[in-house]
């Protein structure tokens, strides 16, 4: 019998039908040859420091740094999870298993789950490798038929396995560190190798939004035949020296210069890997980074999109030919695909690039069709559809026009852009970028006329609070800010995190209370601003040093780098990290309170009122019909199967709005943020 291990058990009953393993028993499928089972994600974890040594329970600095000799797993305690590996243990024992299947979710994090289970359940029968972008039927028949040996991962196993033991070290040491050291007693102070750059460009953003002092400016502009130009030096900081400029042009000509226009192509944004994916939400949808990651995982379950953990905008050449399939499959796109299926579909290096892949491509759509989508996933999958669709549209042509003029000699500058074919842009409509476009007439060289000259003071802004949107492309860009998607590309090796993880990051910030959300702005807390500034070692709070990390941990994956040598240098970073503060003068770092419950009277628990407030009907701030139920993981509106969006999930009613449950507060502040 072969064992097929799926990741959670909707995949493992969806390859159990493809496979014909049709029997159903407790934790499993059987048939056909095959045992068909799941994990629920992570069935074991590294141990705890106690579970090496007992005396490890209780925190001292004397101890420090906590560095096993050899790092072992465990089972996560929990029922569930204990009794599915039984199931795993029992069938991977079985005297009739010949071979394993390893169908975990194709990446760094599953290969290290499946490996930790196989591990653990004492395996030594033979592993094939099932390795699939998408969940659909066709492809993953074809994964079937191509199943690889193990061995060729050993590699990612490796980077997985290294960046979950390093995490541990620094987490566990430099966390029990601060804690001793700045804690106050009584504040645990989670230090970490991802959150803590992360944290570190938040409080610097803070600082600078703090410290910043607004300086007066003033602009000269003139206006000639209806057109604004611009004085093409710039500002002045010194009103005297604009007032000057004003008295000499005030009275003068205006004359052009040069008339320059020239034809350009905008080619279509690329398509999207998951950190972009998450930025567009986050602008156009409001949507947090975790929210996203978890709808479009809903999609891919459903089939409909890819495999979304990604982290390029590429596709595989060999996926040209399957092209004309998925976008014939777009039946509600069909008036955009039409002209695309007209003619043969072209391979261009913009889209296809074997160079640019990684272990999977670019988040694009399978062609099934999308049936019974919640809004938010409604609008994730449109993103992703238009998005892929405009890279096969032709390019949107355009006019660049730039004009110079002058007036006593002054330089002044004007500039303008006109559509001339769309092409992809159909999908998308006018953005509000070509809506501020000025048309421009045609000028001649030597042109001269009146003009109406202004002269505008103005100030000096600070930079804007992070968003989810933002915070992304820095953490990204390893804290660089980087417009050019190009150049983001190449950045990508030494950014902080995984496109997988930066959302579950962020989020862990929130719970820590590091940090809270204003509308849409991330803003530092008292304990996370003062934690950035009790922590002196660069190492730890660097986003381009923790980027430099990310890069090793890529390297060991491609098996262009040793992972003991990463490993010994990571042991000796928080030996190094654990000598240095200790010697620190310790100042104690505020403690961030949670909401505090307040506790009723005997009396108030027995009111009539208190009661009603606890059971009082709330209905939906969108259709207003509905009323507010409470899910698994959100809070949403009683006639969510008619349509209705509405929506809180249970960690943004903490984190964002400072509750342990829906009431009519809550509902006011959520609809100053999105109504």
């Amino acid at each position: 019998m072969k064992l097929c291990i799926a990741e959670k058990p909707s995949v493992g009953k969806e390859l159990a039908r493809i496979l014909g393993a049709n029997t159903r028993h407790d934790g499993y499928f059987e048939g056909n040859g095959y045992w068909v089972s799941w994990t629920f994600g992570h069935l074991c974890t590294l141990k705890a420091p106690d579970e090496y040594n007992s005396k490890l329970k209780w925190w001292k600095l004397y101890d420090l740094p906590i560095i096993p000799q050899k790092f072992s797993i465990k089972l996560i305690d929990n029922a569930g999870s204990k009794k599915q590996f039984k199931v795993l243990e029992t069938l991977i024992q079985h005297p009739q298993c010949e071979e394993l299947i390893n169908c975990g979710d194709a990446g760094q994090e599953g290969e290290l789950i499946q490996r930790w289970v196989y591990h653990k359940a004492g395996n030594k029968h033979p592993v094939k490798r099932l390795w699939i972008s998408s969940l659909t039927e066709e492809a993953i028949r074809e994964g079937f038929q191509k199943l690889q040996d193990e061995t060729k991962y050993q590699h990612l196993y490796e980077a997985g396995s290294a960046r979950a033991i390093g995490d541990w070290l620094l987490g566990i040491n430099a966390s029990r560190l601060y804690t001793l050291k700045y804690g106050n007693g009584k504040n645990v102070l989670s230090v970490g190798r991802v959150q803590t750059p992360t944290l570190a460009m938040i409080v610097e953003r803070h600082h600078e939004i703090a410290n910043f002092i607004p300086k007066d400016f003033w602009e000269v502009k003139t206006k000639f035949r209806e057109v604004l130009f611009s004085y093409e030096k710039g500002r002045f900081f010194e009103p005297e020296k604009a007032e000057e400029m004003m008295k000499q042009i005030e009275n003068e000509l205006f004359t052009i210069v040069s008339f320059e226009k020239k034809k350009g192509k905008e080619y279509a944004p690329r398509m999207f890997d998951l950190t972009s994916l998450q930025v567009e939400s986050n602008k156009k949808f409001n949507l947090t980074a975790d929210e996203t990651l978890k709808t479009v995982q809903q999609l891919y379950e459903k089939k409909i999109v890819t495999y979304p953990r990604v982290d390029t905008t590429y596709l595989p050449e060999d996926q040209h030919p399957k092209m004309a399939g998925i976008l014939k499959g777009l039946s509600d796109y069909s008036q955009f695909t039409q002209e695309i299926l007209a003619k043969p579909i072209p391979k261009s290096k913009r889209v296809f690039d074997n160079k640019k892949i990684t272990d999977h491509h670019a988040i694009i759509p399978t062609g099934i069709k999308a049936n019974n989508l919640s809004a938010v996933e409604r609008d994730i999958y449109d993103a992703i559809t238009r998005r892929f669709i405009a890279n096969f549209l032709p390019v949107c042509e355009i006019s660049n026009t730039k004009v110079i003029g002058e007036s006593a000699k002054f330089p002044f500058k004007a500039t303008g852009k006109e559509i001339l074919s769309p092409g992809w842009r159909v999908l998308f409509g006018q953005d509000d970028d070509q809506s501020k476009e000025q048309l421009m007439p045609t000028f001649n060289k030597g042109e001269q006329g009146d003009h109406e000259p202004k002269m505008e003071k103005k100030q000096t802004t600070p930079p804007k609070y992070f968003t989810e949107a933002t915070l992304l492309r820095a953490m990204e860009t390893a804290g660089k800010q980087v417009d050019d998607e190009q150049m983001r590309e190449v950045m990508k090796a030494n950014g902080i995190g995984r496109p997988s993880t930066r959302a579950n990051i962020i989020e862990t910030l929130f719970r820590r209370r590091y940090i809270s959300r204003k509308r849409k702005s991330l803003i530092p807390n008292a304990t996370g601003i003062e934690l950035i500034g009790s922590i002196h070692n660069e190492l730890l709070k660097s986003a381009e040093l923790t980027g430099r990390w990310e890069l090793k941990l890529g390297q060991i994956e491609r098996g262009k780098y040793d992972v003991k040598v990463f490993m010994s240098e990571m042991k000796t970073m928080v030996s190094e990290l654990m000598a240095e503060v200790k010697k620190e003068v310790a100042k104690p770092i505020s403690y961030q309170e949670p909401p505090e419950k307040k506790k009723k009277t005997e009396r108030q628990q027995n009111t009539p009122s208190s009661k009603s407030s606890t059971t009082k009907k709330i209905i939906c701030p969108i259709c207003h019909k509905g009323e507010i139920i409470k899910g698994k993981t959100a809070y949403g509106c009683a006639e969510w199967k008619s349509g209705c969006s509405f929506k809180i999930l249970f960690t943004d009613l903490k984190t964002k709005y400072q509750s342990d449950s829906i009431n009519a507060q809550v509902i006011e502040l959520w609809k100053k943020e999105h109504l």
